[in-house]
């Protein structure tokens, strides 16, 4: 590969840059302004989610969106904070430090750190297909049970009490203990502001509309809502005194640039961290690259997986050297970046520099604002997430995947996070290779008047008690080695008048060491009883892996092209009483 072609593909801003349009600049510079719009609150909010100070949010929104710009495949995925990896956030730091100490943050951003390099080191293996591991049902319980997590965390803001705690029953009971010090004041806000961006999110734009603005302006007026709250909960606050009232608020921010900092290299700390900073980094790149793929194939976009692995590493990097925490592609925000028209990831850098003029101008401003709104800006972003019909659908067509999807979500919510997430992945392991070690095999038969196979249980087909045929719908490997040999020689001890066996092999991808013996002692079994066993079907690759081997120093059978062909040659030999020529031909 040229070098020109190496830093294109390291740099993708060089491929699309160089063909950079105004009107594109214009559409870029209109989203970032929208999602500036959105992303101020969201970031202080997922700050105060993670146990951080408020400004920490803003400092993880500036630099890893320019990172991202110059290293992303993605034309509209916005990075920054995010609920679930702001709860694992909080989870892992305050395993090694008190929130609020100089510890704490340190360890939030010594975890980003590692997630970075974790990432990085990914993509240099190519180790993208690891997030493989994290099935649709466990991400999707996982999900659910975060986002149930994280709302109840922050009733304690909307309460106007304090309340500790890392699994729901611990939040419920600290909750139920501390009830009777509510906070009317506090409770009011912030049972209003969930009220009202909950009828924001859902009825504004079409009221909007109704009202004969078209529909993008009324949607951007729509996004606007979290801003709305926090100007209105502002002014209530300075207005009626309230923060003398028991409110909680912000407090001062400190205005200024990120400060450049150094995570922490102390060996102790990071083996602490290891585990998490894994299950973030994981967890991270599955919703981003989850969020990118969805967005570009509507724009018929391509998305690199491994270079993505390098653009989000690259930005959680810039997020720990800025001083903020692990940050990785946003669904609501990226959805909103697409939908206000960006173009290019240049939009993500401009949306930077607007966070970073909200950090140095406009920090005063929320002086005042209730912890209460930002509580209710959290709770209203997660339970979208919350997605309890994915989990009747699940229940429904595989009792295995509901089974990883109902210990995954009892697990996050019950122990924690992380002890959720590694055992919905570890059951996930467990119930595939339970399911693959007892693949289905089906007895097939000729469909009259054609050449095609079907299961004699589902279909009236044609047999022949001399020919036993089956299919294997499963690649074979060391967990089904042994089922197979078990299921051919049963069927084999039920029909006394066999003399053939075909194993049809379409659906037979791979076939490993294990299972290579496997067939050799299957065809020697069956040839000390008379039977010959065969093969039909057998797919290029697989044919190829068994030449490579000794497999036709034992095997006498015959491998058909088609079991058409196999069915029509065994019965002529049946019919002449002539064992069937092989020593491994292939016909």
């Amino acid at each position: 590969m040229s070098l020109n072609l190496r830093l294109r593909s390291l740099l993708p801003i060089l491929t699309w840059g160089p063909a950079y349009t105004r009107t594109e600049a214009v559409n870029d510079l209109v989203a970032a302004v929208i999602v500036t719009i959105m992303l101020v609150p969201q970031s202080l909010a997922y700050a105060m989610l993670a146990g951080l100070p408020p400004q920490i949010g803003l400092y993880a929104s500036i630099l890893p969106l320019v990172v991202y710009a110059l290293f992303g495949t993605s034309r509209t995925l916005a990075v920054g904070p995010v609920a679930v990896i702001s709860l694992m956030t909080a989870a892992a730091a305050s395993q090694v430090a008190s929130v609020g100490t100089p510890q704490y943050i340190t360890a939030a951003i010594t975890l980003a750190f590692m997630s970075g390099l974790i990432l990085l080191a990914m993509a240099v293996l190519r180790l993208g297909f690891l997030a493989n591991f994290l099935s649709h049902p466990v991400i999707s319980g996982f999900i659910t049970a975060s986002g149930i997590l994280i709302a109840a965390s922050q009733l304690k803001h909307i309460l106007g009490i304090k309340a500790e705690g890392d699994t729901l029953p611990k939040m419920l009971a600290e909750l139920a203990h501390g009830l009777q010090g509510t906070n009317a004041y506090t409770l009011m806000i912030g049972v209003s502001a969930v009220a009202f961006l909950f009828w924001v999110r859902k009825n504004l734009k079409p009221l909007l509309v109704r009202a004969g603005l078209k529909p993008r302006p009324a949607d951007l007026i729509a996004k606007a809502g979290p801003l709305a709250a926090i100007g209105l909960s502002i002014l209530a606050v300075i207005m009626l005194g309230l923060d003398g009232k028991g409110v909680r608020i912000v407090g001062d921010i400190p205005a200024g640039f990120p400060p450049f900092a150094v995570p922490s290299f102390d060996a102790s700390l990071w083996l602490q961290l290891l585990p998490a900073a894994a299950l973030i980094s994981l967890v991270g790149f599955v919703e981003s690259i989850s969020v990118a793929q969805t967005l570009a194939a509507k724009r018929r976009q391509r998305i690199t997986a491994n270079q993505e692995l390098v653009a989000l590493g690259g930005s959680s990097i810039a997020s720990a050297l800025s001083g903020g925490f692990p940050v990785t592609g946003g669904f609501a925000r990226s959805v909103v970046n697409f939908d206000a028209g960006a173009q290019t990831p240049l939009a993500g850098a401009y949306t930077a520099i607007g966070i970073l003029g909200a950090t140095l101008f406009l920090t005063p401003l929320f002086t005042y604002l209730p912890q209460a709104v930002l509580a209710a800006t959290i709770i209203v972003a997660v339970l979208s997430l919350v997605d309890f019909k994915a989990i009747k659908r699940t229940f429904i067509y595989s009792k295995s995947d509901f089974a990883a999807m109902a210990a995954t979500i009892a697990l996050v919510l019950g122990v924690g996070v992380e002890a959720g997430i590694m055992t919905g992945v570890a059951l996930s392991l467990v119930l595939f290779l339970w399911r693959t070690s007892t693949p289905h095999v089906a007895v097939v038969g000729q469909v009259p008047g054609t050449e095609h196979f079907r299961n004699v249980e589902r279909h009236a087909v044609l047999t022949d008690p001399g020919i036993l045929s089956l299919r294997i719908d499963e690649s074979l490997y060391f967990a089904n080695a042994r089922f197979l040999e078990d299921t051919i020689h049963e069927a084999v001890a039920a029909r006394p008048k066999l003399e053939h066996v075909v194993l049809m092999c379409p659906a037979v991808n791979a076939i490993d060491a294990s299972a290579l013996e496997s067939l050799e002692a299957i065809a020697d079994r069956l040839a000390a009883a008379g039977v010959q066993f065969h093969l039909s079907e057998v797919k290029g690759p697989v044919m190829d892996g068994l030449k490579r081997s000794d497999f036709f120093e034992h095997f006498k059978g015959t491998i058909f092209l088609s079991h058409f062909e196999a069915i029509q040659v065994l019965k002529q030999k049946i019919a002449s009483h002539q064992p069937a020529s092989g020593h491994g031909a292939t016909t």
